[in-house]
């Protein structure tokens, strides 16, 4: 029997599924298989009807799945993918299949040849995964938990003299003793003109006096993870200008949370920063989205861009960081997680995000 849980989410895909008259439903993404039955494994698919719904993986995973997948038939493959679609959509008496926007030209292919009308799908389950549950917040506010811990850890090691590599590998670090099974994307940390680059990768680069440093990381909980970033400045001379750049970072980022209410459109939440850096004389060093969707993956809907316009509901859980990167000065960023909720936004994230200026 499956839980409430994934038969709630089963019975709401399906209801999509009748909807938009998709017969049958070929789920490849390894991250909505995870959402939709439990399985953590590498290698799998999902072929929905509207009274059957299977399970396939091969023989690696006979044994994990029948521990984390439930209320599903199990099917072990023996032979070619496409035959056992191809069998299971004869089994079924379908001859038309939807499948998702991630899966790959190759399969889309050798589908094509086996005789099936095949239905392109645009996120449905991705979708389904915007609003969260509470106990899908509970973990995310757990990989910010261990996330905020390990950047504690690290505090001491950000220093004058101190390598940006050396910073994330001991950040990478701390997070896995504080409870990450993984993390979740490349650690960014970069100083000076290095700051400039919104996605940096940490170099040998030693901070300097007067450098400013973003560090841009992030925990995991049970897959669900977080995504925060906080920018620093190394005590030495400094220029007002970069104290400037911070102020006006840190204000369009609590211009945004406070806009940040169900019904409201994503686009709306960008306006909200990205006008207030405009109007402060920096829109040309803001060339990326506020903010995006964070669960189990940490990038996923909603976006909060200039050019996407999605409806803000309650429950779902984004970033909002807006950041100002100016070439030979350096860059801030300000990147904080909250929760959509009915009278106000619930702000995830609780690290102080006054300048900090290190010694």
């Amino acid at each position: 029997m499956a839980s409430p849980l994934f038969a709630s989410r089963l019975a709401a895909l399906r209801k999509i599924l009748r909807r938009k008259n998709i017969p049958a439903f070929l789920v490849t993404d390894l991250i909505n298989i995870r959402y939709l039955t439990g399985f953590t494994g590498s290698s799998g698919f999902l072929f929905i009807t509207e009274t059957a719904n299977c399970f396939v993986t091969d023989f690696r995973y006979r044994e994990q799945s029948e521990h984390e997948v439930t209320g599903w038939d199990i099917l072990i493959e023996k032979g070619n993918r496409i035959d056992t679609i191809r069998n299971l959509c004869r089994k079924s008496g379908t001859k038309a299949i939807g499948f998702e926007d991630s899966a790959s030209y190759s399969l889309y292919r050798q589908l094509s040849k086996c005789g099936l009308s095949l239905i392109p799908t645009e996120q449905f389950v991705e979708r389904m995964r915007t609003i969260k549950t509470s106990a899908e917040i509970d973990l995310i506010q757990k990989a910010v938990t261990r996330a905020e811990a390990a950047l504690r850890d690290v505090k001491p090691y950000i220093r004058e003299g101190a390598r940006e590599r050396d910073i994330a590998a001991r950040l990478s670090e701390r997070l896995r003793r504080r409870g990450c099974q993984h993390i979740p994307f490349d650690i960014i940390v970069a100083s000076g003109h290095q700051s400039a680059l919104p996605h940096a990768k940490p170099t040998d680069k030693k901070l300097a006096k007067g450098d400013l440093v973003i560090i841009d990381w992030g925990g995991e909980a049970q897959g669900y993870c977080s995504d925060m970033t906080r920018t620093f400045l190394i005590r030495g001379p400094h220029t007002g200008r970069q104290k400037e750049l911070y102020r006006i970072a840190l204000e369009a980022n609590r211009k945004a949370i406070s806009s940040v209410a169900p019904g409201i459109r994503s686009v709306q939440r960008d306006r909200a920063a990205r006008s207030f850096i405009r109007d402060s004389g920096y829109g040309e060093y803001f060339g990326h989205g506020t903010g995006h969707g964070v669960g189990l993956q940490v990038h996923e809907l909603p976006r909060i861009s200039w050019n996407k316009s999605m409806p803000i509901r309650e429950n779902m859980v984004f970033t909002i960081e807006p950041g100002i990167y100016v070439p030979g000065l350096g860059g801030v960023r300000i990147e904080d997680m909250v929760v959509v909720r009915a009278a106000q936004p619930q702000v995830l994230t609780s690290l102080s995000k006054q300048l900090e200026i290190i010694p």
